[in-house]
């Protein structure tokens, strides 16, 4: 099929020979596991156990609260020994709110819902089920699937498009899963057509993974409305609005959504995720994650339960051959660097990278030449040379002009910058400051908003009692009057 051109992008060292012919080995049961409240976009879940209870494998243990919020599961039997703050699975090293699960050793299974006939059922049917068993975005998102499975009702959709790119240096996951659970990514891909109402799919994948490709032609070709896409290995291309651009030739709208353009984009460990809650019962508990880098003595490709430490992972991997100078979650461009190997994995999490001098090869910034090179790789278009250089004048409103907004935090300005300037770091800064500033301002809104319908309601209480008195104080008149006349 005809693919269309995207711009920009970059050609990283793909360091993927590491763990790309590894097998996805399980691991054992650990001893704790630490399940944090808040592992998807937007509001963290609710407890549902408490201290001292005892809980099954695939138990639900915490809630979502509100449409844009995720169910979390036990990962194994055990029983709970805390529910509060722990170490968060993010760069900033601050806490969140964790349920902590001893586990017993038993791995005993909680009674699980009944598989669906999900060719007979109705697609809110399905994406209930996907809601109840914690289905997220697995790309690293971390969106309640659920929500993208119902944009079939507000949305003209035709497309949907599975993302098998992987297009991060290091990472395999998905990669190992294509080849080896092929068929169960397929029919996930089937449910998740049926729930948004499309009859066509394309599963992307990078021309780095023939094996992947292969298998999945294989098992797509009983199914003529999925069309398995060899891309062009190219980072990133990945991105869900270049995806479907180079896939369809369709742009997707500044700061829209590709549902508005008829699209809908999921990874293929989601369509995984979709097919054992629909097909089997089971909630998400568990994902594949790439342990990479050269300072890790055996890099491979692990089944890991959410809520499992970093440093378990790293220990069954055999340790360090070296201090690692970074220690990673996600992949060289996007992912985060993280303080602790006490931080525990969560569903989003598709890989832990431990690197060395070598690979991460750090030289002292630069002052800015004006190259552009930083303009060509641009995979939105943007000009992060200038836009930097008005977020380094404090000028967040000029670099908002230029597509602040737009920017992607794919990092390839930053990897082709030949002065090392930290660009999307800056870009990234800028945006928190950016949504600090906002909630600043909607506070104040608020708070103004506030005192003005309370001095509202004291005028009109004032007023009443105005009224009020005036009425008695004529009702007084007129009685004096009567009793005169």
């Amino acid at each position: 099929m005809k693919l269309f051109r995207i711009r920009g992008g970059v050609h990283p060292k793909e360091n993927k020979h590491l763990t790309e012919d590894k097998p996805i080995s399980p691991l054992p049961l650990f001893f704790y596991y630490h399940i944090p409240l808040q592992q998807h976009i937007g509001a963290p879940a609710e407890p549902e156990v408490v201290v001292g209870d005892r809980v099954l494998k695939g138990q639900l243990i915490a809630s979502a609260r509100g449409m844009i919020s995720a169910n979390i599961h036990a990962p194994t039997s055990g029983t709970i020994t805390a529910i509060g703050p722990y170490i968060a699975p993010h760069a900033s090293g601050l806490q969140g709110r964790t349920i902590t699960l001893e586990a017993d050793g038993k791995d005993e299974w909680a009674e699980l819902p009944a598989p669906m006939d999900w060719q007979n059922a109705k697609p809110v049917e399905i994406s209930k089920r996907v809601r109840e068993c914690g289905v997220v975005g697995m790309g690293g998102a971390t969106f309640p699937s659920s929500v993208k499975l119902n944009l079939g009702g507000r949305y003209e959709l035709d497309t949907l498009v599975l993302n098998g790119s992987e297009c991060e240096p290091y990472l395999t996951c998905d990669d190992r899963l294509m080849q080896e659970q092929a068929d169960e990514v397929i029919e996930g891909i089937l449910i998740m057509a049926k729930s948004l109402g499309v009859g066509k799919a394309y599963i992307g994948i990078e021309k780095n993974k023939p094996d992947a490709i292969e298998k999945m032609t294989e098992a797509a070709k009983e199914y003529p409305g999925i069309t398995v896409v060899a891309l062009p290995t190219r980072y990133p291309m990945g991105s869900e609005k270049h995806l479907v651009q180079t896939l369809t030739g369709k742009e997707t709208p500044a700061r829209g959504l590709t549902a508005d353009i008829g699209v809908v984009v999921h990874n293929v460990a989601t369509a995984k995720a979709v097919y054992d809650a629909v097909s089997k019962g089971v909630p998400l508990i568990e994902r594949i994650v790439t342990v990479s880098g050269r300072a890790i003595k055996t890099p491979r490709n692990l089944k890991v339960l959410v809520g499992t430490i970093i440093e378990d992972l790293i220990d069954f991997c055999g340790g360090y051959t070296e201090p690692p100078q970074q220690i990673l979650s996600g992949g060289p461009m996007m992912g985060q660097p993280i303080r602790s190997t006490s931080i525990p994995l969560v569903k989003g999490a598709n890989g832990v990278l431990a690197l060395n001098e070598e690979d991460i090869k750090q030289d002292d910034q630069m002052p800015c030449i004006r190259c552009a090179s930083c303009v060509a790789a641009c995979p939105c278009g943007l000009v992060p040379l200038e836009m930097s250089a008005h977020i380094r004048a404090d000028d967040l409103e000029g670099a908002v002009k230029l597509g602040l907004q737009d920017c992607i935090s794919c990092g390839s300005c930053s990897y082709t910058c030949p002065s090392r300037i930290p660009l999307v770091q800056t870009f990234n800064y800028a945006k928190g400051k950016l949504t600090e500033t906002q909630r600043t301002q909607h506070r104040q809104e608020e708070t103004k908003r506030l005192a003005e319908a309370r001095t509202i309601r004291m005028e009109k209480e004032a007023k009443a009692k105005r009224e009020a008195m005036m009425r008695k104080k004529a009702a007084m008149a007129a009685k004096r009057k009567k009793s005169a006349s």
